[in-house]
């Protein structure tokens, strides 16, 4: 049976308002809410990675922040859908600047929109325009096929709601100034993997599309979603430095982790609806928790029981009984 350590501190479900926005994209999935916990892993073990591999990286908030934050000495990112490869490709390239007018000139509206998408994007760049417009105007930022546009959005503003010129520029523009420290692999996870993992310098991020265990959300989402999650689980068993991998919460995802004997914990995040729920954190060296907040935490509960024993004695004896004294 698979041991899963459960953190109870509410205070340590992230505001994702409190985490640096880093991405041009809004993923579905995307992990913000968890970066945090993955600083504190990262720091929990003995060494500073030199690598750090993203190998499904989508909008890869948690490599960006890793290259950000100098917590690896290189970023390695990797993903398999063309449009989404294609936006890291030309920020990491030489057309970032033309990406970053193109957005900035765009007059957002429903029909510059139509006018964009119904015309085939004939070179990468073009692509790349595509897909971050398409991000930002379809609904939840899906680029699935069969997504639809927003209609009301925010305050009625349409498919303008999530469009942020500047702000993306700005945040392509930083990314750019760290290419030296970012790769961008197009292809599939599991051979870049098998590129690192005895690689012990290597510190893996696995997060998948979520379809093990019947789950449907990442169907639903994303363009690639077929993944064999028991030959994952092999292969990543399999490296020689740390790694983490994200799951939804499923009978079989704890399973796989108890076959191959590592730690399961379960972390809260609220979902898009505001509810609390647990993802799974898995991992073989480390942890995810902040053990000197959930010290904290631990201490100020005590505190606080103590000083209410304390006021109940207090009151008590007043009354002529102390806690001890057996109630009539």
């Amino acid at each position: 049976m698979t041991s899963v350590r459960i953190i109870t501190n509410p205070h340590s479900i992230v505001n994702v308002a409190s985490v640096p926005q880093r991405s041009p994209f809004r993923y579905p999935g995307g992990k913000t809410w968890l970066v945090p916990h993955v600083r504190h892993w990262l720091a929990s073990l003995n060494r500073r990675p030199r690598v750090f591999v993203e190998p499904f990286a989508g909008g890869a908030i948690t490599g960006l922040t890793v290259a950000a934050e100098n917590l690896a000495r290189q970023v390695v990112l990797g993903e398999l859908d063309e449009a989404v490869a294609s936006v890291w490709q030309i920020i990491l390239g030489e057309d970032v600047d033309w990406l970053m007018r193109r957005i900035l000139d765009f007059e957002i509206s429903r029909e510059n929109v139509m006018a964009v998408l119904n015309q085939p994007a004939r070179s990468l760049k073009e692509i790349a325009f595509h897909t971050i417009l398409r991000n930002r105007v379809q609904r939840g930022g899906i680029l699935a096929p069969g997504a639809s546009l927003v209609k009301q959005g925010e305050n009625g503003r349409g498919v303008a709601s999530r469009w942020y010129p500047e702000t993306l520029a700005r945040r392509i523009s930083a990314i750019a100034q760290m290419r030296q420290r970012i790769s961008f692999v197009k292809g599939d996870g599991f051979r870049l993997i098998e590129r690192y993992h005895r690689n012990t310098t290597a510190a893996f991020f696995v997060d998948p599309p979520y379809t093990a265990g019947g789950k449907k959300a990442g169907s639903r989402l994303y363009t690639h979603t077929e993944i064999d999650h028991e030959r994952l689980f092999a292969l990543i068993s399999q490296a020689l430095g740390p790694f983490m991998l994200t799951y939804d919460d499923a009978p079989e995802v704890r399973q796989l982790a108890g076959r191959f004997r590592l730690q399961v914990e379960a972390v809260p995040m609220k979902n898009t609806h505001h509810e609390v729920m647990h993802e799974l954190v898995i991992t073989n060296i480390g942890s995810c928790l902040d053990l000197e907040g959930e010290r904290r935490f631990a201490a100020a509960i005590n505190r606080q029981f103590r000083d209410a024993t304390s006021r109940r004695n207090i009151a008590l004896a007043s009354r002529g009984k102390t806690d001890s004294t057996p109630s009539a």
